[in-house]
Parts: structure tokens; sequence; C-alpha cells
């Protein structure tokens, strides 16, 4: 029994219609007539991230790295929520003593 030799044409062919035109392995290598074992051994030699695989890792790196920018933003702005609530009670505690204190003021005044 002899060994069918191909070419590297033929290889890089037969790659491309698993990679790019997204038919399966078992159907490629049965129609031209070789083994899906072969087959794989070429798209691991020949084959290369499609286009399509390439934007796709693309778009996730982007989306990632946009999660990692909200995350921060929203911690951001929770720090400053939380600084402006503390300032607000405080300047309404310092209101709410002058106030305070100012009537006990007036009040002693009209004692004496």
């Amino acid at each position: 029994m002899t060994r069918k030799r191909y070419t590297e044409e033929f290889k890089i062919e037969a790659v491309k219609q698993v990679t790019e035109r997204g038919y399966s392995v078992a159907e490629v290598a049965e129609r031209l007539g070789t083994t899906s074992h072969s087959l794989y051994a070429w798209m691991k030699r020949y084959g290369e991230k499609s286009p399509q695989l390439a934007k796709r890792s693309d778009d996730q790196a982007e989306i990632v790295k946009l999660k990692a920018e909200l995350r921060r933003v929203t911690e951001e702005r929770d720090i400053l929520k939380k600084a402006a609530v503390d300032s607000i009670c405080q300047r309404n505690i310092s209101i709410h003593n002058l106030f305070w204190r100012f009537k006990f003021e007036c009040l002693s005044r009209s004692l004496i």
C-alpha cells in the first residue's frame, strides 16, 4: 500500500476550506479523500487564524479593556459619592450645631 503525497498547495487549500469557508474537518477530509488526522496536521502546520477569529479576539480584547475601565470608573464614582455624602453630613452637623448655639445664646441673653 503506497502513501499518497499531496502538494503544499493542495494542503493549504484544504485548510482554507475548513478555516475560511467553515466546512467541517470530517466533511473536507472525506471529499478530498484524505484522513481527518492528516487534515488536522495540515491545519496545525499551515493554518493561521482566520480573519473572523482574529476579529473576534480583537473584539474580546476590547471588551475586556472596556470592562476594566468601567470597573475603575465605577469605583471612582462610588468614592466620590461617599465623600460628597460625608461632607454634606458634616456640613449639616456644623449648621445644626451653629443654629442651636445661636439659639442658646439668644435665649441666655434674654434671660440675663
